[in-house]
């Protein structure tokens, strides 16, 4: 119990510090960071700077991102907590738990089984029970359940596979940073009939997806 308050503290400083200082305004989003506790998803050695301005690695190559970046991602969905969300790459669970609290289902979709089977773990001991978790090629989405009105992808793609625009709902949002090693931009889509709106929102530096339309094992970052 000491060590949740504790960790409630450091919680409660990264929101002021990092999130709210940065720009994130959605009360939704900052109340559901307060609740979800963060180092639950990060390997116990990180636990005491799981809520440092940094992402942190959780094995397979794979990290847990910045939780500046969680929340700016999380607040660009725009959502209102009737929505069925998609997320492409899983990853530690903790941007999924989030999504659980802020929508009314959650798919989200890893392609490292050990990865996503931690994750499933720690999401069930939060009493999460709407989040399906799957293994698979992210790249191709979950088309079994779409439409999503939002789609969240936590891995770098060299161009948006056509897929997610598929499995996208008319008026649907989806966030994905697109770009190589050398470079990444995190973009905002917005569906209306067959077009796509595209906002440039801001740098970034993820992991490559990998897949059938993601970054190839042997070209990451060369076009």
């Amino acid at each position: 119990m000491e060590d949740e308050v504790y960790y409630a503290d450091l919680r409660q400083r990264m929101i002021n510090e990092q999130i709210i200082a940065r720009g994130i305004q959605d009360e939704r989003v900052l109340e559901t960071i307060n609740r979800v506790p963060r180092h639950w998803f990060v390997p116990e050695e990180y636990a005491h700077i799981a809520y440092s301005d940094s992402p942190l690695p959780i094995g397979n190559g794979q990290t847990i991102s910045q939780p500046y970046i969680v929340a700016l991602m999380t607040e660009l969905l725009e959502l209102e907590g009737n929505e069925t969300v998609l997320e492409v790459g899983t990853g530690s669970g903790y941007q999924a738990a989030l999504l659980a609290h802020l929508a009314q289902r959650v798919y989200t979709i890893e392609r490292h089984a050990i990865l996503a089977e931690k994750a499933e773990e720690v999401l069930q001991r939060l009493g999460l029970n709407n989040v399906s978790v799957h293994v698979g090629d992210g790249s191709l989405g979950l088309p079994k359940y779409s439409p999503y009105q939002a789609i969240m992808v936590t891995a770098a793609a060299p161009r948006v596979p056509q897929q997610f625009f598929d499995q996208l709902d008319e008026n649907g949002r989806l966030v994905i940073p697109q770009g190589g090693i050398g470079g990444q931009i995190l973009d905002r889509w917005r569906k209306s009939g067959s077009e796509y709106k595209q906002e440039h929102i801001a740098p970034v530096a993820f992991v490559p997806l990998r897949g059938e339309h993601g970054w190839k094992e042997d070209n990451w970052g060369f076009y």
